[in-house]
C-alpha cells in the first residue's frame, strides 16, 4: 500500500502545476455534489447566483458560513483584495446586507467598471504599501479583509503585514488560495522561506513565543488570537493582547 500511495504522489508532483490544477475543475454536476448536506448562507448564494461571475474552491463556502456567521446582515467594513469580474463584491453586498461598507482593490483598471455602488473599488497593487494605506485612510480599520488578490507570496506577505495592523480588534484576516505558496509561478516552492503559507506557520510559531523564547518573526504577533487553516484558505483572528498563560487546578487528588 505505502508503495501504491509513494507512485500517486510522485505521478501528481511530476505533473506541470497548470495540469493538476485544470483537473481540479469541477463540472457543473461535479460542484452540485460537493454542496454541503444542510448549506449556510453564503453557500446558497453562491449556487443561486446568476449575476457577474464568482469563482471559488467549493470546500471555502462551508469556511465562509461558519466563521462569517456572526457579521450576517451587520454594518460591517469589508475589504477584499481581487476584484476580478465584480461577482465576489456581490455576493458579500447580499450576505452582509445594505448597511455594510465593502471595498475592493485590484491592479486591473477595468475592474472599476464591474461594480455596482455602494461597493467600490480602489484601483492600484496590493503589494504598495502606500497604496494599501491609502486605502485604509478611506476604508478606516475593517471588520474583514480577505486577500484574494494576486497569489503572489511577496504581496500576500505585505498586504498582511500593512493591513493586519489596521483590522479591527476580533476582525478577521483570510488568506485564500494558499496553495500557491507551493508554485514557482508565484514565488513559490515547497517550504520556501516567504511563501504565505510560511507567514502562516510564523504566526503559529509567534503564538507560542510564550513557550519557546525565541522572539517574534512577525511584529505585531501579541493580536494574533488564533490561526485557522485548511487546504489553500486561513483565517486569523485578531485580538486584543492577553497576558503571559498561566495554569492552575482546581479540585482535589482522590485518596
Amino acid at each position: 500500500m505505502r508503495n501504491l500511495i509513494a507512485k500517486a504522489i510522485d505521478v501528481v508532483l511530476s505533473k506541470p502545476r497548470g495540469d493538476i490544477y485544470k483537473e481540479m475543475r469541477l463540472t457543473p454536476e461535479g460542484a452540485e455534489a460537493r454542496r454541503s448536506a444542510s448549506p449556510g448562507p453564503i453557500e446558497e448564494l453562491f449556487f443561486a447566483n446568476q449575476g457577474r461571475l464568482v469563482h471559488k474552491w467549493i470546500h471555502y463556502l462551508p469556511v465562509y458560513d461558519r466563521v462569517l456567521a456572526p457579521y450576517h446582515q451587520k454594518p460591517i467594513t469589508m475589504l477584499e483584495i481581487g476584484v476580478s469580474k465584480g461577482g465576489s463584491l456581490e455576493l458579500w453586498r447580499k450576505f452582509f446586507g445594505p448597511d455594510a461598507t465593502i471595498y475592493g482593490i485590484d491592479i486591473d483598471p477595468a475592474c472599476a467598471k464591474r461594480v455596482d455602488p455602494p461597493n467600490q473599488v480602489r484601483i492600484g497593487s496590493q503589494g504598495d504599501p502606500a497604496f494599501l494605506r491609502k486605502v485604509l485612510a478611506e476604508t478606516g480599520p475593517p471588520d474583514i479583509i480577505l486577500d484574494d488578490g494576486s497569489h503572489i507570496s511577496s504581496h500576500q506577505r505585505i498586504s498582511f503585514e500593512v493591513l493586519f495592523p489596521a483590522l479591527k480588534p476580533g476582525g478577521l484576516y483570510m488568506i485564500e488560495d494558499l496553495h500557491t505558496a507551493y508554485w514557482p509561478r508565484w514565488e513559490g516552492g515547497y517550504r520556501r522561506a516567504g511563501t504565505g503559507i510560511e507567514l502562516v506557520k510564523a504566526l503559529i510559531d509567534d503564538m507560542h513565543g510564550w513557550h519557546h523564547g525565541r522572539g517574534a518573526r512577525f511584529a505585531g504577533r501579541e493580536w494574533v488570537q488564533s490561526v485557522e487553516i485548511h487546504d489553500s484558505i486561513a483565517v486569523i483572528t485578531k485580538g486584543a493582547p492577553l497576558p503571559a498563560p498561566g495554569h492552575f487546578s482546581t479540585g482535589h487528588t482522590p485518596e
